[in-house]
């Protein structure tokens, strides 16, 4: 199987060359536009989601020799989220080479985080099958690391740091407002917009209505003075 041009930039930007570039194609396939022929990319985001967590448990393991159990976990939740895998993807243009069908690219589906981090996870798989284990590792460390070296900061519970921020300038608690959900029933996609009473908003998805108040959180932290 032949890349497309566009494909095979990608691959370069991973770093790596397929010998099964099927692989490639199938990681990047969404549901959209699967069909009996054509696998969309659930199966790899499953496998990549192991692959990913085993990788960033060994390396905060060797990051940090006397952290315990209750410092790494929210270590490791902050590095393998979906929102995190989502930024990665965005950060290599991965939602330029996702295969959509036409209602999920009409409606944005190359922006949105949850398939953008779907397919982060299914690239890592197929990296994993092409190539082995140590190949993937080499990828996920690569893209990962410089975000092991801020994930206390990352770590920490955005909903509870937001609303410190606007309680300690007077403000009122951070309202939060599910905006959208869309998906099929068995796995919906919610949109939460996080709202201060001075009027700074941010929205984000998430496959959980949690998750999405709590990227949304995230984002607007970011965006705040003093910061």
């Amino acid at each position: 199987m032949k890349l497309s041009a566009e494909v095979s930039a990608f691959a370069a930007r991973l770093g790596h060359d397929f010998a099964d570039p099927g692989l490639l194609i199938r990681a990047l396939t969404h549901s959209s536009l699967s069909s009996e022929t054509r696998p969309d990319n659930q199966r790899l985001e499953f496998l990549g989601d192991r692959v990913l967590g085993l990788v960033v448990a060994e390396a905060l393991l060797a990051a940090d020799a006397g952290a315990r159990e209750g410092q790494l976990a929210p270590r490791f939740n902050a590095l393998v989220r979906k929102e995190t895998c989502a930024e990665i993807a965005r950060e290599i243009d991965l939602g330029a080479v996702l295969k959509l069908g036409k209602s999920e690219q009409v409606s944005g589906g190359r922006r949105k985080a949850a398939l953008l981090g779907d397919a982060m996870e299914a690239v890592i798989a197929a990296v994993y099958l092409d190539a082995g284990f140590d190949t993937a590792r080499a990828l996920v460390l690569r893209l990962w690391t410089p975000r092991l070296t801020r994930v206390d900061e990352d770590a920490r519970d955005a909903k509870t740091a937001l609303q410190e921020w606007a309680q300690a300038r007077g403000q009122t608690p951070p309202a939060y407002d599910e905006i959208a959900r869309s998906g099929p029933d068995h796995a919906p996609v919610f949109t939460v917009e996080a709202r201060l009473s001075s009027g700074e908003s941010a929205r984000a998805e998430a496959r959980s209505k949690r998750a999405a108040e709590q990227a949304a959180a995230r984002l607007l932290l970011d965006r705040l003075p003093g910061r």
